[in-house]
């Protein structure tokens, strides 16, 4: 990774003159995820920036399957990635109640683990499918219906498969914490 910025750069913070990608940058910068750095260089395109924004407000923050379970699945991703910069990024939502530092240190290996339910076992088994395009079959399919409703289904397999990009995204580009609106911890995990 590079140690000096990007290999896409930031946007020139003077250059954001939005009141909304304004808020935006703030909400990031209070909140955390997402970081300001991936904000930042998915502000070069607008559309791009409020596409990402809109898909990450309707089903990462809202939507109709439980936070918690979206969060472990995008850090199981980060895991499988081995994307450090979203690995090391927490909802506070998430983590000011069902979730805690030991859920990931055994994230990737959630089938021998004791730490998850059967419905987050499911989910996690649906990020894992996801991540590494696995085939599986009817017993899969079968546990994931058992626990998740269709629309459930669709928004998380949605929420998969967008954190899965941005990730290998932020990844290839070499994104890093604190170079962009530096002095900002927000959602950080605590070794971060």
């Amino acid at each position: 990774m590079p140690s000096t910025g990007p290999r896409i750069p930031f946007i020139d913070p003077a250059r954001i003159t939005d009141p909304a990608m304004l808020a935006a940058f703030d909400t990031a910068r209070r909140e955390g995820t997402p970081r300001p750095e991936s904000h930042a260089i998915r502000a070069h395109v607008p559309a791009v920036f409020w596409s990402f924004q809109r898909a990450w407000q309707d089903t990462f923050r809202s939507g109709v399957c439980e936070h918690e379970i979206k969060e472990l699945a995008r850090l199981y991703v980060s895991k499988s990635v081995q994307c450090d910069y979203c690995g090391n990024q927490r909802s506070h939502t998430a983590f000011a109640g069902a979730l805690n530092e030991d859920d990931v240190r055994d994230l990737l290996n959630f089938e021998k683990s004791t730490r998850f339910s059967a419905r987050q076992k499911a989910a996690l088994r649906y990020a894992e499918s996801l991540t590494w395009g696995l085939e599986p079959g009817d017993d899969f399919w079968n546990d994931l219906r058992s626990h998740f409703s269709v629309e459930q289904q669709v928004e998380l397999g949605f929420f998969i498969g967008l954190t899965l990009g941005q990730q290998r995204f932020n990844k290839l580009i070499g994104l890093e914490h604190h170079r962009f609106m530096t002095g900002t911890t927000a959602g950080l995990a605590p070794q971060a």
